[in-house]
């Protein structure tokens, strides 16, 4: 069995540049619990991004050889001191077929699975079997490239609503792919959703899928029809992909519009009613800004799927397994912009597309 593969790595060197490239590897047998896979299809999410190009300056891209480089401004810099000189790889998830196995896993030769693990740029990818979902006959790497990190972030802001307590959520921005999964959860579960959008072709887009409370932030009733949907709703619990910017006091201002017409009396620190942000994008890299008109029952934190599923319990994950394997070409469904191969990742034409990360837009790596 071929065992020579090529893998996407990204490197931060000490003088502030950083290089993205394509490097030769050669794995090893398979052992006991292990299976290897020709990679079909990844995904680019954003946090993908992250670790590709972290904080480089996009406008110094180019190339170098079969390499693309960038440079890290200086303020940057400590922040990267651990990484400095690894040559990390990239891509959170995949699909593809398992081409050899480990002696207990021989059985999954030949068949279909998704991945979650990182190093998914890449021709092949060594990796636990307990890492992979077994997808149906007949399934599609396409169909099983994205099953995990959308998926399950999306169940996984609806496991935080129900330990939290609360009982409905607010999803800025609520277009992408993520936002049509979660919208679709929402739906099926009859649990209020109050989707910000930032276009009226966006709106149009998820009230088709059936989301009822869609609000769009270019309108300028904006924070009237946000108030109203929270509401209608009774929404207390946010999630916030954008980061930069004022979304998230938005919305917690506009909950507490909401959860003080019930107050019998007037009280100078505000309702109390648990207002719950989260952050869990960075789609704008900017200060997180608020303006405080929402008392002072309130938090705000940073939301992030792998610490969220540690908190889990096992049989909560795996029903969440189950129901994407499920579902994967229904609630599940991810669509695509466009397809590119590994080495169309190093053009920094492409790269210049893949990173503008814009709502509803997703590059799909085939290496």
């Amino acid at each position: 069995m071929d065992r020579d593969s090529l893998e996407l790595r990204s490197t931060v060197s000490a003088d502030g540049t950083l290089r993205m490239a394509l490097e030769p590897v050669r794995l090893p047998e398979p052992g006991p619990g292990q299976v290897l896979v020709r990679v079909e299809a990844a995904p680019i999410n954003p946090s993908d991004l992250g670790l590709m190009f972290g904080p480089a300056d996009m406008a110094t891209l180019a190339r170098d050889g079969q390499a693309l480089t960038a440079r890290i401004p200086d303020a940057a810099m400590p922040s990267l001191r651990a990484r400095i000189g690894q040559a990390l790889t990239a891509g959170n998830e995949g699909a593809g077929t398992v081409v050899a196995a480990g002696p207990d896993q021989r059985h999954l030769i030949g068949r279909r699975v998704a991945m979650l693990g990182g190093a998914m740029y890449a021709r092949l990818r060594l990796i636990a079997a307990s890492d992979c979902l077994v997808l149906p006959d007949g399934a599609l790497a396409e169909q099983g490239a994205a099953l995990f990190v959308n998926p399950l972030t999306a169940l996984g802001f609806v496991e935080t609503m129900r330990a939290e307590g609360h009982t409905a959520i607010v999803h800025a921005p609520a277009a992408s792919n993520l936002g049509q999964m979660l919208a679709r959860i929402c739906g099926a579960d009859g649990i209020g959703l109050v989707n910000i959008v930032r276009s009226p072709a966006q709106a149009a887009l998820l009230r088709d899928l059936g989301a009822v409370h869609v609000v769009d932030s270019s309108a300028g009733s904006f924070r009237d029809d946000l108030t109203g949907a929270i509401a209608a709703t009774g929404a207390t619990l946010c999630f916030d992909a954008i980061g930069g910017g004022e979304t998230t006091s938005i919305v917690l201002n506009a909950m507490e519009t909401v959860a003080a017409r019930d107050m019998a009396t007037y009280d100078r620190y505000g309702s109390a009613v648990m207002k719950q942000g989260y952050v869990y994008g960075a789609l704008d890299t900017g200060p997180t800004v608020l303006r405080r008109g929402f008392g002072f029952r309130w938090a705000i934190g940073g939301w992030l799927l792998f610490h969220a599923l540690r908190g889990l319990d096992p049989a909560t994950v795996e029903r969440m397994r189950q129901r994407i394997v499920d579902e994967m070409t229904t609630t599940f469904a991810s669509h695509y912009t466009a397809r590119i191969t590994l080495e169309q990742a190093l053009d920094p034409a492409i790269v210049a597309a893949y990173v503008r990360k814009s709502t509803g837009e997703k590059y799909l790596l085939t290496p």
